[in-house]
């Protein structure tokens, strides 16, 4: 049965800009939707607010054909009786507490032997066996990831909210842990929120993605397409297109168009909603760099241009060019070293005429 959230809330913080959420979806079981946006813009608060635990002072949220927030009606339903599971960013476990004893902890008044059948049924299901008794501490963060997730389903909610689940984790855990988490969520068959800022936990977790942004929903699609088709120029920042240039589409010819971006002449696909001024949007693991000719490849743009400024990323490096206009390019370390690349070292940027996304610009 599909499940409909619908949410129109505004929530104020003295000294911050307001929380203005808007957005409607409709979720069969196991949809996965993430709340997208960097530290600071709004939507752990907008979790709360769908978990009970913070209270807009305008708004409602509705999921199914219950109410839960109303403030025109006042109604206010308690978190209690909104039947969902929530999972904090720092897990929250009761550290006196075994696993066994967290994971019950949410199963109410059930009987004990209910409770004890629903624990073993968890610890099965979330491989816990053997650390039954175990306290918190005594956890890796991947287990105590797991029996936190365990505890916010165990009462068997009607929707789950994770606040940025993977976040607490070393990388290599992370790494691990998000394809666990993704098999999990669809074996629960469970309609589910998770908040994250990380674009590969967004890829990999999400079915369809809220982008946030200074308290405000600014476009919900597929992940996919929300990455590579941002509806603005906003939106582009927030999921990390760091080339974003104003430009005219001056020709556009089978299925093709041709921009202008300063003296730059650039080819990207064709679209019927973008007009003559443009934002032209690129993301830097699209762009490929090399030096002297390039040969042998179907890209049609290559620019060159000069490096204005390296910066590390650890095994990879992010690359400005100066090609007429600033571009980014995200290369590996190796590559650096291979390309012998300094700033000022010449260099031509290759991409693909599908890598440049154009944005109507108004």
């Amino acid at each position: 049965m599909a499940a409909e959230i619908s949410v129109d809330i505004t929530k104020t913080f003295p000294g911050r800009a307001p929380i203005r959420a808007r957005f409607l979806y409709a979720v069969e079981a196991a949809t996965v939707l993430i709340l997208f946006g960097p530290s600071g813009s709004g939507k752990t608060t907008i979790l709360r607010s769908i978990a009970g635990l913070e209270w807009p002072e305008e708004g409602y949220i509705r999921f199914i054909s219950r109410t839960w927030l109303d403030t025109a009606s006042q109604i206010r339903v308690s978190p209690q009786e909104r039947h969902i599971g929530y999972m904090a960013q720092d897990y929250a476990l009761f550290p006196h507490y075994s696993v066994a004893g967290n994971i019950a902890y949410g199963l109410g008044e059930m009987s004990s032997a209910g409770k004890t059948a629903r624990v073993d049924e968890m610890v099965e299901l979330f491989q816990l066996r053997g650390f039954e008794h175990a306290k918190p501490h005594e956890l890796s963060g991947g287990q105590q990831q797991r029996v936190a997730l365990a505890r916010a389903v165990a009462p068997r909610p009607q929707l789950l909210l994770l606040d940025e689940p993977l976040s607490a984790l070393d990388a290599p855990t992370r790494l691990q842990l998000r394809g666990e988490l993704r098999t999990l969520l669809r074996q629960l068959a469970l309609p589910s929120i998770i908040v994250t800022h990380d674009w590969a936990e967004a890829l990999t977790l999400g079915d369809i993605m809220a982008v946030v942004g200074e308290g405000r929903v600014l476009q919900v699609g597929t992940p996919q397409d929300v990455f590579s088709r941002p509806a603005d120029a906003q939106v582009a920042k927030v999921v990390g297109v760091e080339t974003i240039v104003q430009g005219t589409v001056v020709e556009t010819r089978d299925g093709l168009a041709t921009v202008r971006v300063g003296r730059v002449l650039l080819t990207a696909v064709a679209s019927t909603e973008v007009g003559r001024d443009a934002f032209v949007c690129m993301r830097s693991e699209d762009v490929t760099l090399e030096l002297g000719e390039t040969k042998g490849t179907s890209a049609r743009n290559h620019l060159p241009g000069k490096v204005s400024a390296i910066s590390s990323l650890g095994a990879l490096a992010r690359i400005t060019l100066d090609c007429g206009f600033p571009l980014t390019a995200v290369i590996t370390r190796s590559a650096v070293h291979e390309l012998e690349l300094t700033v000022g070292s010449s260099v031509n940027a290759v991409f693909k005429a599908g890598s440049v996304h154009l944005i109507p610009r108004q």
